[in-house]
């Protein structure tokens, strides 16, 4: 009984059904129900890695439609990153800070077509974020929805966000959506019609989720090619099957958190959380130094002019495959502790085992020599510099 009732509580992807059939097994993750894999985790990691391309189900993220003609003033003073250098048709990553410079939530800021007239333009932009911070991003900004002309509208539950990520991610995103789709340059995105199923709907320029549109961006979250399609629910599984008849397998979580290590990409809660200043947290990309005042901004300022964080992540690579749990100290070689380790996995690209760790200041040059303990004894680790997997043409 007790497991049924948590299992109708979970948070459920429009694809869920489609993954069932296609025998996911399926996993509790930051409230969602989400496939951990569909029965071979080496095919789907192979399938992004090596040659081919994988399609994964990202639709857990949450999706944040924000516009007003006072939308870039409110954003910039919350964010870590320069609203007013985001083009339509762009997207930066950002960062939420509190008063600390701590961490809320790591972003990605998507900017739409303008709404309204020349003479009253009304920017609209979409908030990706994790899971995890979803709820956190939304109590932020909602709070100054009364200040101003500043409209906030959470979209995750009316859309889905599918991935296609891996070597031929353009080809198969050109199959299903055609030369514009798989024409947009890195950290842009398009609207454009998805013609993958048969519904009618609102023009492909409409900022709002309409029934007929995809947003595609161009984006990596495994450290090769890829692509996010963010459409109306309802369209969700007719564009899944078309992807998959084009070539991508699809891939789960599992999967997903070994390419994501590889790729050196931090995640909220295994990685980084409120206890973290922003830019320990491998983030720098994320900030603007030159956009003047926003919450935190004076620590963060503060630390970069000092000369650098007492710590931050970066990554670890084994001499071989050794169990090393999440949260083991690191030690130098003269034996004092120097770090702990947030993720850890084995590398099938590699060989080997890696891990991203926190490490002091003075042990981060790639090369440095650590020692642990794992479960196969004391074994000894290389700083090595991110992402560890470099992808090739």
């Amino acid at each position: 009984m007790t497991e049924a009732v948590e299992t109708k509580d979970l948070s459920k992807s429009p694809l869920e059904a489609i993954q069932e059939r296609l025998g996911a097994k399926m996993i509790e993750h930051n409230g969602w129900s989400m496939p951990e894999s569909y029965g071979d985790v080496l095919l789907e990691y192979a399938a992004v890695r090596e040659c081919g391309c994988g399609v994964i189900d990202l639709s857990s993220r949450g999706r944040i439609l924000v516009s007003g003609t006072e939308a870039v003033q409110f954003l910039n003073g919350l964010i870590t990153n320069d609203m007013k250098t985001l083009a339509v048709n762009s997207w930066m990553p950002a960062a939420f800070p509190n008063v600390q410079g701590r961490l809320i939530a790591s972003v990605r800021v998507m900017r739409l077509m303008d709404e309204g007239t020349d003479k009253n333009v009304s920017p609209a932009f979409l908030i990706d974020t994790e899971a995890a911070t979803h709820e956190k991003v939304l109590k932020t900004i909602e709070r100054f929805t009364l200040a101003g002309d500043f409209r906030v509208k959470d979209v995750t539950g009316e859309t889905a966000m599918l991935s296609v990520q891996g070597k031929k991610a353009t080809d198969v995103v050109r199959t299903v959506l055609g030369d514009a789709a798989a024409g947009v340059a890195a950290n842009q995105l398009t609207q454009i019609a998805d013609n993958t199923g048969s519904r009618d709907g609102a023009p492909a320029n409409s900022p709002s989720p309409a029934s007929n549109q995809a947003t595609v961006i161009r984006a990596s979250h495994t450290g090769t090619d890829g692509f996010d399609l963010v459409v109306n629910a309802e369209r969700a599984g007719s564009l899944w099957e078309a992807l998959q008849s084009a070539g991508a397998c699809p891939v789960g979580y599992e999967a997903l958190e070994i390419l994501r290590i590889e790729a050196g990409l931090p995640c909220y809660g295994a990685d980084m959380d409120e206890t973290n200043v922003v830019t320990e947290a491998a983030l720098d990309d994320a900030v603007s130094y030159t956009k003047g005042c926003y919450v935190g901004q004076e620590i963060i300022a503060r630390i970069k002019y000092r000369g650098h964080v007492a710590r931050k992540l970066t990554g670890m690579t084994f001499e071989q495959a050794v169990t090393v749990a999440v949260g083991a100290t690191v030690n130098s070689e003269d034996d004092k502790e120097v770090g702990r380790v947030t993720s850890v996995t084995y590398s099938p690209h590699l060989g080997r085992t890696i891990a991203l760790a926190y490490l002091k200041y003075d042990f981060l040059a790639a090369g440095t020599s650590l020692r642990l303990s794992s479960a196969d004894g004391d074994c000894r680790a290389r700083v090595s510099e991110l992402p560890f997997v470099r992808e090739t043409a």
